[in-house]
């Protein structure tokens, strides 16, 4: 027999399953004020309960007929009701002895167990948190199938953006990529002027080619004209064999010359003749060699500004620069930040084996209000940390590190906020690597030499070697 539901009000359903008449009316005026109840008292009747009234918890006794003595209709009936929603949170009621069986029922998929009779406070509560759990879980599952949809629709080679500004990338990523002409990519740190790099690369007409990226503030200046031209055999000291350089490997593809900022105007010269000529010599030899390559770069300097300080040559700015496409900061996409937030949240949950999560109303709030001065790079270390610190589905603002520091400073321009958040971001991370600079340029995601003029400018004292 299954008995209809108690009331036709918009309550969370709960579906008792047992034969004791007895228990099915303490359970009845246990959790009716709270929840629909509706009931069982065999396999067959709960499995047709279940799917008419799909129940967001089902409290399931282990011993019924016609064979109430031992657990098999009650663990049959957990793995019926599990097959038509392996989701479904079913609270196992057993006697005292039957722990053993209990045990083996939470083993197969049930939520919990509960010993008869059980004290209704403890009921309760256990119910209501299986319930909150589906609730959870079920909202969830939306938001991930609505970011999957969004996703598809407003992704362009890996890179993710509902906001007008970045439509506006994607359209001219897609004009210059089909194009041979060099192409800059402007922006700040983390903004992924990289991604946008790749996917030039991948919508040209050499995508099969190698894609070859070399970041020019990350090498020492000595090391570096040969890690782009490449040396002969006994070129200099500990040059032992011959090398290809960056430009030669990247022939037929792209190659991608992050932080051009930071070259020295020595290379410039060479990397402006190579671009004039499409020929290069290794370092050490006398032959010139034709290299067939598309140059796409990037900075997050004020090349204008260092064109003025004589500190980049214009003539080679005007090469690299035959299109520029600048990648905004996250903090002038604000439509991004909880789209791209939950998109990292899915899947670091899902590299992490945390189920499906969310991020509560606070931290919702705090990533909305947060600068992101570190831009998307940022945005996903602190989801990446949230889904690790968490504790339990809801990812809160202390998961994210966020909502102890103010977004703005009254009194104080964007300017000397921008500047304070700057000597915060830098001191902590050098306080982090015990002074390191490598590793702390690193965590920010900022070349060393850009490091070394951060600490210049904001007058932060620059630790000892």
């Amino acid at each position: 027999m299954v008995a209809e539901l108690m009331n036709t009000a918009t309550k969370p359903v709960v579906l008792v399953v047992d034969d004791d008449e007895e228990i099915r009316t303490q359970l009845k005026w246990a959790l009716c004020q709270s929840f629909d109840v509706c009931f069982a008292e065999d396999r067959p009747s709960a499995v047709e309960a279940f799917k008419t009234h799909q129940p967001q918890v089902v409290l399931l006794d282990l011993g019924m007929p016609p064979m109430p003595a031992g657990p098999e209709e009650g663990l049959a009936a957990l793995a019926e009701i599990l097959a038509l929603n392996s989701n479904a949170k079913v609270i196992v009621l057993s006697g005292q002895s039957e722990r053993a069986n209990a045990l083996q029922a939470i083993d197969e998929g049930a939520y919990d167990f509960l010993v008869k009779p059980p004290e209704i406070d403890v009921l309760k509560v256990v119910v209501k948190r299986a319930v909150e759990l589906t609730k959870l879980k079920q909202e969830s599952k939306e938001i991930l199938n609505k970011l999957n949809e969004e996703s598809f629709l407003l992704q362009f080679n890996g890179m993710l953006g509902s906001s007008p500004q970045m439509q506006a990338v994607f359209e001219a990523i897609r004009k210059v990529a089909s194009s041979q002409a060099p192409v800059l990519l402007l922006g700040e740190s983390g903004t992924g002027k990289e991604m946008a790099a790749r996917a030039i690369h991948r919508n040209s007409s050499r995508p099969t080619g190698p894609f070859v990226a070399i970041n020019c503030g990350a090498i020492p200046e000595a090391l570096l004209e040969s890690e782009l031209f490449g040396h002969e055999k006994g070129a200099f000291t500990g040059a032992h064999i011959q090398r290809l350089g960056k430009i030669e490997s990247a022939s037929g593809g792209t190659l991608f010359l992050d932080e051009i900022g930071d070259l020295p105007l020595p290379l410039q010269v060479k990397l402006l003749r190579f671009l004039q000529e499409q020929k290069i010599e290794r370092l050490g030899g006398r032959k010139e060699i034709e290299v067939n390559v598309r140059v796409v770069a990037a900075t997050n300097a004020d090349l204008k500004r260092a064109l003025a300080e004589g500190t980049f040559r214009e003539d080679l700015y005007y090469r690299v620069a035959v299109v520029a496409v600048r990648i905004p900061p996250l903090r002038e996409r604000p439509s991004d930040v909880l789209f791209l937030a939950n998109y990292f949240l899915q899947r670091f949950a899902t590299e992490n084996a945390k189920g499906l999560l969310k991020f509560s109303p606070s931290a919702n709030k705090a990533l909305e209000q947060h600068g992101w001065q570190g831009n998307v790079r940022e945005l996903e270390n602190r989801v990446r940390r949230g889904v690790i610190m968490v504790e339990g589905e809801t990812v809160r603002p202390p998961d994210l590190e966020l909502g102890t520091s103010p977004t703005h400073v009254p009194g104080r321009g964007l300017r000397e906020a921008r500047e304070e958040l700057e000597r915060q971001m830098i001191e902590d991370a050098l306080r982090r690597h015990e002074g390191k600079i490598a590793p702390a340029a690193l965590e920010l995601g900022i070349s060393r030499p850009t490091f070394y003029e951060l600490l210049e400018r904001l007058g932060i004292k620059r630790p000892s070697a």
